[in-house]
């Protein structure tokens, strides 16, 4: 079977042609202001042909659909499946001998990773996003030292990946064109190196090299013909990502967005995540990297900004102006000390909140479920008359906005007729098991209370890819095993030599920092 056969092929392959009946003692369909959800009780949904095609009573749609299967029952809550707007990798960094550290040091320490194979690697973090209730993903990749047609290779693996699962995938390959080291240019940061170090790390980066002018040719165009599109599968979209306004010149950035225009996509820019990339855009600019990027004329509704930490007031008002969306990242601006994001504000202003895990939420594993209360604990600000951050805008963040901010819009992140049937089924009754109060409401008792533990079923375009911790097209066992065989062997010699110059650059990528007074 050729590649591109394979990544049409297994779980996801078409939506169940079956009609099927999904039931629940709630229904949770979306969002009806900051404080509200919709919720039909003792509901139910007739799915055909992967769209949700009427909501009903359950007593009703089992009268008029006496010979359907149902999925679910009284015990359950249904909602919208969830969506992770900022992945990256399968095998968290803690896994691959990377612990925590700021931004700038750690992706230089990431260099000592292990290689692994990236459809395997999709594969792992897949299992943890589908078992938690995500049924979509930003994923955005790693610009590793290789030629374009391996970028290629590589992106057709990790989409084949997410097909075999039955995911949705909005694919975007993070790019970069300058500052690969530190936020300067690569030849000044080189000669402060010793000698020996500086031909070593030159050499390294010279694979790096970002063909810009021949980017849209062999990679953008192909990877369009190949994926996207509804002829193709409707569960792919290929979205464009320069990693942060660092590394990307202004070059980059702009062409982005004509790439964007012209084939109707959108993009995912890293910003201001870091203190110390506030500081970078004070010093480069002359002014925040807000007002950077509104100088440039990339900010608009087609973009989805990533993190976006250390913004003020001034920032924000541009952003909402803009059209813009942000993805909130609170784990890992946690875990790499990076902050934590102004979000009460940001949606004070009405911009489009998605929610991210970014390479790893708190508890070093992909589940979205533990990720709301994160958010929700977070931003819950002291005092006693300050407003609290609701359950309903959390639950918007993790359903609609992430569709929004992936370029699923209007086919998933709710339940309503017309809609791809994306669809989680949660075991209530270990929610209020051995008791529940009544005043406290369906979705504070999930956002407070569910674990992936509780995702009984999970539904993608209609079909069923999880059911009773069980994944329907792909052996997690046979994964998980071929990962074991691979990482059993001894590092190979390139492997080591990589982590012995990501060691020997470690402290000048440090000591770099050093008089940014921070």
């Amino acid at each position: 079977m050729s590649t591109t056969q394979a990544a049409h092929s297994g779980a996801g392959g078409a939506h169940s042609s079956e009609p099927v009946i999904v039931r629940g003692a709630h229904v949770l369909c979306k969002t009806l202001s900051a404080d509200s959800v919709q919720i039909v009780e003792n509901g139910a949904l007739l799915v055909q042909q992967g769209r949700i095609a009427v909501i009903d009573s359950y007593d009703k749609l089992s009268v008029a659909h006496p010979n359907v299967k149902v999925l679910g029952g009284p015990d359950n809550v249904v909602i919208p499946g969830m969506v992770n707007g900022h992945h990256h990798v399968g095998m968290t960094p803690v896994q691959l001998g990377t612990e925590d550290l700021p931004l700038e040091q750690w992706l230089t320490a990431q260099w000592r990773s292990r290689d692994v194979d990236p459809y395997l690697d999709t594969m792992v973090s897949g299992f943890e996003l589908i078992a938690s209730g995500v049924t979509a993903v930003q994923h955005l990749d790693a610009m590793l030292p290789a030629p374009v047609s391996d970028w290629k290779k590589r992106s057709r693996e990790v989409v084949r990946a997410y097909l075999n699962l039955g995911l949705r995938v909005s694919y975007a390959l993070c790019v970069r064109d300058q500052h690969r080291l530190v936020y300067a240019p690569d030849e000044t940061f080189l000669k402060t190196l010793p000698p020996e170090l500086s031909v070593e790390v030159g050499k390294r980066l010279a694979k790096t090299h970002f063909p810009l002018e021949s980017y849209e040719t062999e990679f953008i165009l192909p990877m369009l013909e190949e994926f996207s599109g509804p002829i193709k599968d409707r569960r792919i979209r290929l979205w464009l990502a320069p990693i942060n306004l660092e590394r990307a010149s202004d070059r980059l950035l702009t062409l982005t967005k004509e790439w964007a225009a012209r084939y109707d996509t959108g993009i995912h820019l890293h910003m201001s995540e870091t203190i110390y990339q506030k500081m970078f855009s004070q010093r480069r600019f002359g002014m925040s990297s807000v007002k950077h990027l509104k100088r440039i004329n990339f900010l608009g509704p087609e973009v989805t900004l990533g993190h976006t930490v250390w913004v003020d007031d001034e920032d924000l008002d541009i952003i909402a102006e803009s059209g813009c969306a942000i993805c909130h990242n609170a784990s890992s601006n946690l875990r790499l000390r990076s902050g934590i994001a102004p979000l009460r504000s940001m949606l004070e202003r009405g911009i489009p909140i998605s929610m991210g895990i970014d390479e790893a939420g708190l508890n070093d594993d992909r589940d979205m479920l533990q990720e709301l209360r994160v958010v929700k604990h977070v931003h819950a600000v002291p005092g006693i008359f300050a407003k609290k951050l609701t359950t309903a805008q959390i639950f918007r963040m993790a359903t609609e906005g992430g569709a929004g901010a992936t370029g699923f819009g209007n086919e998933i992140g709710r339940i309503e007729v017309g809609r791809r049937a994306d669809l989680v089924l949660i075991d209530f009754k270990r929610l209020s098991d051995p008791y529940l109060d009544p005043d406290t409401t369906v979705l504070d008792a999930l956002i407070y209370r569910a674990r992936s533990t509780d995702v009984q079923c999970v539904l993608i375009d209609g079909r069923i890819v999880y059911k009773d911790g069980q994944f329907t097209g792909v052996d997690r066992k046979e994964v998980m095993n071929k990962l074991r065989s691979d990482f059993a062997r001894p590092p190979l010699p390139h492997e080591l030599e990589r982590k012995r110059l990501s060691a020997a650059l470690f402290p000048y990528i440090r000591d770099f920092y050093k008089d940014w007074a921070v």
